[in-house]
């Protein structure tokens, strides 16, 4: 990844986006792995990025009002009300917001975090092994353009979600049409969502990247 070495100054590259990546919970899930994945991609976007461990990062990060992209890698745990109310009003007032994979299970009693990224996990029938296809259902989209249906082999998500979600992807369950990739809006804030990403060798599939690459553009505040 061309630029992921570069140590950018917000503060003398005022044309750079600022990003926060914040990761956490459980760690089969790879979450620094995954952070350092996505830090280099949005490094070579040109984006100044800050990856932390802590949800008090979007304390910090309301204070000075100055983040452009929120991405969160984050399985299950708790959020504090001070920490969450300040990731909503930084999404309401234009930030972007990225949920990976099992984000959409973190913080499963608050639903204003529910409300936020869209929807909530409820299982994954046939545990972390199913094969799969992704159906890209808009062609058309900036996040999705180019990108041809797949297959995949790794966790399959189950989800209630918020029926005001854009699906981007999606695969069957039977009958149902399940999402996989979806956007909406928070506020002045884009929020764009990816279920895959359990193991790094998912992640790390062109398509997956490109999907993560673009969506995390698409998402990032618009100025």
């Amino acid at each position: 990844m061309k630029h992921a070495s570069l140590k950018y100054d917000v503060r003398t590259n005022k044309g750079l986006k600022k990003a926060l990546i914040v990761y956490g919970g459980a760690p089969e899930h790879h979450p620094k792995e995954i952070a350092d994945i996505l830090s280099g991609l949005l490094r070579e976007e040109f984006f100044f990025v800050q990856i932390s461990t802590t949800l008090d990062s979007f304390i910090m990060a309301e204070t000075q009002k100055d983040v452009d992209l929120i991405v969160l890698i984050w399985t299950r745990g708790e959020i504090s009300q001070k920490q969450l109310n300040a990731l909503l009003s930084l999404v309401h007032s234009g930030a972007g917001f990225v949920g990976i994979h099992a984000s959409v299970g973190a913080f499963r009693s608050e639903i204003n975090y529910h409300s936020l990224i869209g929807g909530q996990f409820l299982s994954h029938p046939g545990g972390v092994n199913t094969t799969y296809k992704v159906f890209i259902l808009d062609k058309c989209h900036p996040i999705t353009r180019g990108i041809q249906d797949f297959t995949v082999t790794t966790e399959k998500y189950y989800m209630l979600i918020d029926p005001a979600i854009h699906v981007v992807a999606a695969t069957c369950f039977r009958n149902v049409m399940m999402p996989v990739v979806w956007t909406k809006y928070y506020g002045k804030g884009r929020v764009f969502y990816n279920s895959l990403g359990h193991t790094l060798d998912i992640v790390c599939m062109p398509q997956v990247l490109r999907i993560m690459r673009n969506g995390m553009i698409w998402a990032a505040r618009k100025r």
